[in-house]
């Protein structure tokens, strides 16, 4: 392999580590965020508006393992200090007191920021020759465009039993 190539592949795979690294941060400020929101749910949808945000706050916790394995069999290293996650994460902590409504909203708005840099990365690591990582971005963009699905339906003024 000639020095060039070589240099391309090594600075593709450090490319696709720096979106591994930031799905990791994702990931893990969104189960917070979910946490949140679970924790914090109430009115005529409690119970069920509380276990779909526990569900989806342990779909998106189990992937931030996944996005740190990744990076080690790539040839990175995934996060490992708590004061490396917020800087690297491009999905914002949830703050303040929020309604029911806007916590739905927030976690929406979310998973339209996970989802259009997943197909990102997907793009980063399929022009990096890295299927794997690929096949895992387009996988979890499945997986997120389900939970953003069953969150727009809550967001819908179609009962009123929103506020």
């Amino acid at each position: 392999m000639a020095k060039k190539e070589k240099r391309d592949k090594k600075k593709g795979a450090a490319a696709v580590v720096a979106t591994l690294q930031r799905q990791q941060a994702n990931a893990l400020v969104a189960y917070l965020n979910y946490k949140k929101y679970h924790w914090l749910s109430y009115g005529p949808l409690f119970r069920d508006i509380h276990l779909m945000l526990d569900e989806q706050a342990t779909l998106v916790y189990a992937t931030i393992d996944e996005f740190a394995e990744r990076a080690i069999m790539v040839g990175g290293a995934p996060l490992g200090d708590p004061a490396d996650y917020l800087p690297n994460a491009s999905v914002k902590p949830s703050k303040g007191r929020l309604t029911l409504d806007q916590m739905i909203a927030e976690a929406r708005a979310t998973l339209d920021v996970v989802i259009a840099e997943l197909h990102a990365d997907c793009e980063v690591a399929t022009d990096g020759g890295d299927i794997g990582t690929a096949d895992l971005y387009t996988r979890l963009v499945q997986v997120h465009q389900k939970s953003r699905w069953f969150l727009n339906e809550i967001l819908q003024k179609r009962d009123g039993l929103t506020s």
